[in-house]
């Protein structure tokens, strides 16, 4: 089992910027991906960036240009920087954290974001 722990939500105005964190703990294995999903109401939930231990990233087109994701190996953390945010962002954002062997995945329990002026 892994059990992540979300933080780094909340309230921001249009263009502004937020940073989320997610800390995994538990059965942490080398060959992983963590990456950061958004469901936003009566959609989809849909993935926003992931990070492998290797350090490869991927960014969905939404988040290409305005959000960066990073990690820690040593500290199982993986990061968010978003800037620029706009209404359309706003949604629940959750972290996942995939055994890239068994493919076994983890899901934390979600972070609210909400941009609005």
């Amino acid at each position: 089992q892994v059990r992540l722990v979300e933080s780094g939500g909340g309230q921001v105005q249009p263009g502004g910027s937020l940073r989320l964190s997610c800390v995994a703990s538990g059965t942490i294995v080398s060959f992983n991906r963590m990456g950061w999903y958004r469901q936003a109401p009566g959609k989809q939930r849909e993935l926003v960036a992931s990070i492998r231990n290797s350090g490869a990233t991927t960014y969905a087109d939404l988040a290409k240009g305005r959000f960066t994701i990073s990690g820690d190996n040593a500290k199982n953390t993986v990061h968010l920087q978003m800037d620029s945010l706009k209404p359309e962002d706003t949604a629940v954002y959750y972290c996942n954290y995939l055994q890239l062997m068994s493919g076994y995945s983890f899901w934390g329990q979600g972070t609210q974001v909400t941009v609005s002026s």
